[in-house]
């Protein structure tokens, strides 16, 4: 019903900077929330950060002051991460909740932080 394609993922040496960017397809709310979550093998899915179409947001204390969630129109989310870390490799995943709550996730796209 929704499909979402990330892109933007990569290799980065730390201190560097990515782009991430998500594209929702199909049956959009007019009212939902997207953004990112993040994984490493082993690990439990973590939050990164959400944006509801109305702009409030929710960002892990683990990458405030470094990354930087935003929307474009009801269906597009972007995830700007500065100043990367080692800590932040991960399987980055794009996620959307309809106004009826239901979720859907992308593939995932790989962050690698590496010198």
């Amino acid at each position: 019903q929704v499909q979402l394609v990330e892109s933007g993922g990569g290799l980065v040496q730390p201190g560097g900077s990515l782009r991430l960017s998500c594209a929702a397809s199909g049956r959009i709310s007019s009212i939902n929330t997207m953004g990112w979550y993040r994984q490493t093998p082993g690990n439990e899915r973590d939050l990164v950060a959400t944006i509801g179409t109305g702009g409030g947001t929710n960002i892990a204390d683990s990458v405030k002051g470094r990354f930087t969630v935003s929307r474009s129109a009801n269906n597009t989310v972007y995830l700007q991460m500065n100043s990367l870390k080692p800590e932040d490799t991960a399987v980055y995943s794009c996620y959307y909740r309809s106004r009826a709550f239901t979720v859907y996730w992308g593939q995932g796209t790989q962050v690698i932080v590496s010198s």
